[in-house]
């Protein structure tokens, strides 16, 4: 695996790439949501790969990690896009990194790690595979922030979020998807998450926005959601869960707001 050292320590790294974003550590923690970027219409272009980058052996990243906006891929053992839950990442970040600038082209196994709090800014998914990124802390007070960004072509989750503490998901778009986050709905360990999405592009086709488990104590709060090419609403905003730690497939309870795990009004979203 390739390193790369972190100077500073966890703490200083996590609020230092927060705050490179404009969101300080107070704000996510405090769950303070960032303004609305942009006018409705049209969704910004994807960027432009400066060059491809085959990866045949997960990257491991600690501190920040500069993609430059190359295009990484995987092979040999990373050659999959399917649906294996065994796959292997492109990358894995440790506790405090930062990933940014990053494309993941064709095939992207299993995306990105975070086995802590983590900072992914600027990272485009071309084609998700399995996941594009799992979010794996142990600790309360983890923090996952996705800044900028998007993904096309989830047959299943864009985001998994199978550990302890925050997601939040800003200036983000996606299409073409499955669910853009779940709260694990069977794993061993089950924790009471906390999910923020703010100021994203949902284009359909869509199953559902979010997905969390009412019996652990998820919440998930959506604020200025654009939503495009879904005229008869078929994409699911919030939808509501009864976990477990069996494995067996958890149940759909409901959807829609409640005020107390899917945290919205009509007001929040907008149809485009």
């Amino acid at each position: 695996m390739t390193s790369h050292k972190r100077k500073t320590g966890r703490r200083r790294a996590v609020i230092g790439g927060l705050s490179a974003l404009g969101i300080t550590g107070a704000a996510v923690v405090a769950g303070t949501l960032l303004a609305p970027a942009g006018a409705a219409g049209a969704v910004a272009a994807w960027p432009e790969a400066k060059g491809d980058k085959p990866v045949a052996t997960t990257i491991e990243v600690t501190g920040t990690y500069d993609g430059k906006l190359k295009r990484f891929h995987g092979t040999g053992e990373l050659g999959s896009d399917g649906q294996d839950e065994s796959q292997k990442p492109v990358f894995v970040l440790k506790d405090g990194a930062v990933l940014k600038n990053v494309i993941l082209g064709t095939p992207a196994a299993d995306g990105v790690h975070c086995l802590g709090s983590c900072t992914l800014q600027n990272v485009w998914w071309e084609n998700v595979g399995e996941d594009a990124a799992t979010f794996k802390g142990t600790s309360a007070s983890s923090v996952y922030a996705v800044y900028g960004g998007g993904a096309k072509s989830a047959s299943d989750k864009v985001f998994q979020f199978n550990g302890a503490g925050k997601l939040v998901v800003t200036k983000f778009q996606v299409s073409d998807f499955g669910k853009l986050v779940r709260s694990c709905g069977n794993c061993k360990k089950q924790y009471a998450r906390t999910i923020l999405i703010n100021d994203v592009d949902v284009t359909a086709p869509g199953k559902s926005i979010v997905g969390v488990n009412a019996n652990h104590g998820d919440t998930a709060t959506l604020r200025n959601i654009r939503i495009h090419g879904d005229a008869k609403q078929k994409i699911k905003p919030c939808t509501r869960f009864t976990g477990n730690n069996t494995g067996k497939e958890p149940k759909e309870i409901g959807t829609g707001p409640d005020g107390t795990t899917c945290r919205y009004s009509a007001a929040d979203l907008s149809y485009q």
